[in-house]
């Protein structure tokens, strides 16, 4: 696992042993992820939930976010190693907790990001417990992407008033991105049109 592009470019990642701590995005998702997203990135204050390696995160850095806080329970001292494998430490913020907890903390102390990556792990009802969080919060920017990635058989989103999806791609019979924005942003976009 590497960082593909901008100035971390060619930096490997360091994973963790086995694969039943984390499920790291493959370079190939990775790579049409950032593709789709684009000049998106550069300047973005970037939340990275459910972080594992920080590739997302990391990544985002490398192409010119602003900062970036990366949340995940059992990888953050991986996290902290990658940071610095990136020399990232003065624009990265690790916070080693329960996804939930860590993100209503942000959320209390009046925390927004622009892009958010989410990537729980499969089948265990996390992706739609995130997105009810993120569509009843404040943690997403007005004018925010939310980009969760979930298993290719997981297709029922929970109901949402204030997110909508935008796009969705999948990737094999195993893995799915779905992109979500506000829905008072996007009728802000149709209004001007």
């Amino acid at each position: 696992m590497r960082i593909i592009t901008g100035r971390a470019r060619g930096t490997r990642l360091k994973t963790p042993q086995g694969m039943e701590v984390t499920r790291p995005t493959s370079d190939r998702v990775k790579e049409s992820l950032f593709s789709i997203l684009g000049g998106l990135v550069a300047g973005r204050r970037v939340l990275d939930v459910f972080a594992g390696t920080g590739s997302l995160g990391l990544e985002a850095l490398s192409r010119g976010a602003a900062e970036a806080v990366f949340v995940d329970r059992t990888t953050a001292p991986l996290l902290e190693e990658n940071i610095r494998r990136c020399h990232f430490e003065p624009v990265a913020e690790t916070i080693a907790g329960e996804a939930f907890a860590a993100l209503a903390r942000l959320e209390r102390a009046g925390r927004s990001f622009d892009l958010v990556f989410c990537d729980p792990p499969y089948h265990k009802g996390l992706f739609e417990r995130a997105l009810s969080f993120f569509d009843g919060g404040q943690l997403l920017a007005e004018r925010g992407i939310l980009v969760v990635e979930h298993g290719g058989d997981e297709d029922a989103l929970p109901a949402l008033s204030a997110l909508v999806r935008v796009d969705g791609r999948r990737y094999g019979k195993t893995t799915q991105l779905s992109f979500f924005q506000r829905r008072s942003y996007l009728a802000e976009v149709e209004a001007d049109e």
